[in-house]
């Protein structure tokens, strides 16, 4: 079992070799149907398992072609993987999409719509409150 401060530093050396990957050797059109980066990696504990989690910019058919693209090269990036970095073993290559910046988009969208009604509800109050003043 490999410690903690020793699978942080293999994450991120593995986000920052499939993030160049991603930009210069990944060849299959499929991937480049969408604007791809990698959000994180979660690597197993003893090292033989990495989930590369990636966010996906694009129409949903961009999304799930992408993805295929990246599932198509997972034995690609386990063989460039071992050949870079310096590991008695190379992680198993899981691709994972990231859902976490869309579903902060629909929150912030809910926040703003919730807040531009109390607005408006305030002002509503506010009319009413003067007008019975004036009465």
């Amino acid at each position: 079992m490999a410690t903690s401060r020793r699978v942080a530093k293999v994450s991120a050396s593995i986000k920052r070799e499939i993030s160049q990957m991603l930009l210069n050797d990944i060849k299959d059109e499929r991937v480049g149907a969408g604007m791809v980066s990698v959000t994180d990696v979660d690597v197993a504990g003893d090292l033989q398992h990495a989930k590369v989690f990636v966010s996906i910019y694009g129409t949903d058919e961009a999304k799930a072609e992408t993805m295929a693209g990246l599932k198509a090269a997972e034995g690609f990036v386990r063989r460039q993987l071992g050949q870079r970095m310096k590991l008695r073993r190379t992680p198993d290559v899981t691709f994972k999409e990231d859902r976490s910046f869309d579903l902060a988009t629909n929150v912030l969208n809910v926040l703003n719509q919730i807040s531009a009604e109390r607005k408006a509800g305030d002002s509503i109050d506010a009319q009413d409150l003067g007008d019975v003043e004036a009465q």
